[in-house]
């Protein structure tokens, strides 16, 4: 049984430098993605009270109507499944260990 586990280990020691560098960079990664999407929602945020300030004290008129039809086909939920798709894509791009860093990813997406 020994020699079972020690084969396995001895296979697996090249990839364990792959794996472990790959779970870092994938929770920095996922950490840092959530931490600027909540600074990027905090800015659109603050950006829209501002523009109804602007608006309710008569200095600018938005047609929100307008924006609406502009904003729509950009949050539809293909698009959305597409761009995030696309993201990951390009973060795991010629990367051996991308299954550890997808993994890591989500692990510090959640814990950011």
């Amino acid at each position: 049984m020994q020699d079972t586990a020690d084969t396995a280990f001895n296979l697996l020691t090249p990839y364990l430098g792959q794996l472990s560098l790959g779970a870092v960079l994938g929770f920095a990664a996922g950490y840092a993605v959530k931490k600027i999407g909540k600074i990027a929602l905090l800015v659109v945020g603050v950006l829209f009270i501002a523009v109804q300030l602007l608006a309710a004290s008569g200095f600018i008129e938005v047609d929100w109507l307008r924006i609406q039809q502009a904003a729509g086909p950009l949050l539809e939920r293909e698009r959305i499944q597409s761009g995030w798709s696309s993201f990951l894509g390009v973060l795991t791009n010629n990367l051996p260990f991308s299954g550890a860093f997808l993994a890591a990813f989500v692990l510090g997406f959640r814990a950011g």
